[in-house]
């Protein structure tokens, strides 16, 4: 079963490569997105925005400011290892 990532909308990049690697992606467009997530990336430039920090999830939040796609996916696959 394929990981779902939840990624705020501002990043297709990211979105793009990890649909290239087969994970299941979900746009995160408010804090219920979230919800079922695996794991979720966010700009980090408006910190909390969406209040995803206090969204109880079962993966982590990424914080994908000043990081390329490629480093954000391997980042994803580092917590998904653990």
């Amino acid at each position: 079963m394929s990981k779902r990532v939840g990624v705020e909308q501002s990043l297709s990049n990211v979105s793009e490569v990890l649909r290239a690697k087969g994970y299941e992606v979900v746009e995160l467009k408010n804090e219920n997105d979230a919800a079922n997530c695996d794991c979720c990336v966010v700009t980090g430039q408006d910190n909390n925005v969406m209040g995803i920090q206090n969204v109880v999830t079962a993966g982590s939040v990424i914080n994908a400011h000043g990081m390329s796609a490629d480093q954000v996916c391997q980042e994803i696959e580092s917590k998904f290892i653990q």
